[in-house]
């Protein structure tokens, strides 16, 4: 939560031009991590790609079970002879080239619904964040040389050429100490 109920405007030297505007109400949200984290994480699931294995893998072999009697498990053997291959056991998950244990399958939940209440919620807890200055210096941002958080520049600033380049941009971004 903001200490201050208004923000100093930044102009396009950088230096304050003298007028405030009250800081909007969003900022005065609680702060949630914990909802702001479940939704971020939720909504990154929803980016997921299926993905399984071949429902034939493990499988490609002719291998049939020897039976009881020869001293050996009962699990498929792989037929013929004159080959390393002949006589190993198939199919079994506990195998060399046998299928895994519950083949994974496109068919999982991959998706999460989240709650467009939560969404707003999660929103607005973190643009609350965004104005607290150790939250963002615990985060790492190199804010020691920004006037004030929240940073507020002048909409004619924006407005003007600061936004069609970018050299103009960047100079606009080390004038105000971003």
């Amino acid at each position: 939560m903001s200490s201050r109920p208004t923000v100093s405007i930044i102009g396009k030297d950088g230096a304050p031009t003298g007028a405030t505007h009250a800081i909007p109400a969003v900022f005065s949200s609680p702060i949630r991590p914990d909802i702001v984290q479940k939704v971020h994480t939720g909504m990154a699931k929803n980016k997921r790609q299926p993905y399984s294995v071949s429902e034939k893998a493990g499988h490609q072999t002719s291998a049939e079970s020897w039976g009881t009697g020869r001293a050996v498990a009962r699990i498929p053997r792989v037929s013929g002879s004159g080959t390393h291959r002949a006589g190993q056991a198939a199919f079994g998950n506990m195998c060399r080239s046998g299928r895994m244990f519950a083949p994974t399958k496109i068919w999982r939940k991959w998706h999460v619904k989240i709650n467009q209440g939560q969404k707003r919620y999660a929103t607005c807890s973190a643009l609350a964040a965004s104005a607290v200055a150790p939250l963002l210096m615990a985060r790492g941002h190199q804010i020691m040389t920004v006037a004030e958080v929240p940073l507020v520049v002048d909409s004619e600033v924006i407005g003007s050429d600061a936004a069609v380049k970018t050299s103009t941009a960047t100079a606009l971004l080390r004038a105000v100490g971003a």
